[in-house]
């Protein structure tokens, strides 16, 4: 493994003056071990294994060290995690009698000499030590490595896990991807949509969450209109991000560069739209339901409504924003760059 900061400079790229890496494109480097440090201190530290079972008392003191080396790359908005490092922790253990007296009190450790990517999915090497090889000290260490070291183990899956998605990495992808939402309220984007009618109507009935209705007219066959928005490399031409689009029912479907997801629920190929859908930064397994009717009211001239309802009034991240941004997205983001497509006309 290539040490942190020794990479190959050809896929390094420069930061950019204004500090961007537009959808994650160039080779970006992040050093993650003080963030592994922070968080296996905070994942093995003062864990209870044994409490009162068999008259012992076994607990982790305090992670001691954390060497090595760890960084997560991202080219292509693809996570590459590596590292390769070795933990210490201290533990203590306690036997006592019948009637609770303390029979005997111990310290101990714990090494972890070698956790690293090339290993993620096998379960590292645990040695655990007692200072006091007695008979009682050896039965609190046999104790340790029945009970503690399955949690312990535990614990380090935890981390692996983190790093593969990104580790402090991971938050500055999100925060990126939020950068859709941001953008939807731009003054360009909302400019762009001027001059186009647009009906609003919100509906407030469910508590904490919204809905809105959108009206649009385009110069346009409604089959045409269908099959732009369920065609993939047009999505990608006219917003300039990357999508994947499914046209079958239960197939799935990313915009945005992954900022929006979802499932197809019902189409009828010129007719109808329903998908359930939402964005990243949302509450996890938080969906919202997007129907889009088309009406071709004369040759040429179609009619779309959108309805979204079960729009969350906040993020994951606390940000009241998200009805009126979701709205901005489809007004000025969405419907004025395909309207563009047939020419502009009301």
């Amino acid at each position: 493994m290539a040490k942190y900061g020794e990479g190959d400079k050809r896929w390094i790229v420069k930061d950019r003056p204004d500090g961007t890496n537009v959808h994650n494109w160039h080779w970006s480097e992040t050093n993650c071990i003080e963030w592994s440090r922070n968080l296996l201190t905070k994942l093995l530290s003062d864990l209870t294994f044994i409490d009162g079972e068999g008259n012992l008392y076994i607990k982790t003191k305090k992670v001691e060290k954390v060497d090595g080396e760890a960084y997560v790359n991202v080219r292509k908005n693809k996570i590459i995690p590596g590292y390769e490092i070795s933990v210490s922790l201290s533990w203590e253990g306690e036997a006592r009698d019948a009637d609770g007296k303390s029979l005997l009190k111990v310290d101990g450790s714990v090494e972890i000499p070698y956790i690293a990517d090339e290993n993620a999915d096998e379960d590292p090497e645990i040695k655990v030590t007692v200072k006091d090889e007695g008979p009682i000290g050896k039965r609190l260490k046999e104790a340790f490595i029945s009970k503690g070291k399955p949690i312990v183990l535990e614990k380090v899956r935890v981390y692996v896990q983190s790093m593969a998605k990104g580790g402090p990495a991971k938050e500055e992808l999100e925060a990126k991807k939020l950068s859709i939402n941001n953008s939807f309220s731009s003054p360009t984007a909302a400019s762009a949509t001027a001059t186009f009618p647009v009906q609003t109507k919100k509906d407030t009935s469910k508590k904490g969450f919204k809905s809105i209705s959108l009206t649009e007219r385009f110069h346009c066959r409604a089959k045409d209109l269908y099959d732009i928005l369920m065609d993939e490399n047009r999505w990608k031409g006219f917003t300039q991000s990357n999508a994947k689009i499914s046209r079958e029912v239960g197939g799935q479907f990313s915009l945005f560069d992954g900022s929006i997801t979802g499932t197809n629920q019902e189409l009828q190929v010129g007719r109808l739209i329903v998908q359930k859908w939402r964005f990243g930064s949302w509450v996890d397994g938080m969906h919202s339901t997007v129907c889009l009717t088309f009406d071709e009211t004369e040759s040429g001239v179609t009619i779309v409504k959108l309805t979204q309802t079960d729009i969350p009034d906040e993020d994951r991240y606390g940000n009241s924003t998200v009805v009126e941004n979701t709205e901005r997205g489809w007004r000025d983001l969405i419907f004025p760059k395909i309207r563009a497509l047939f020419g502009f006309g009301v």
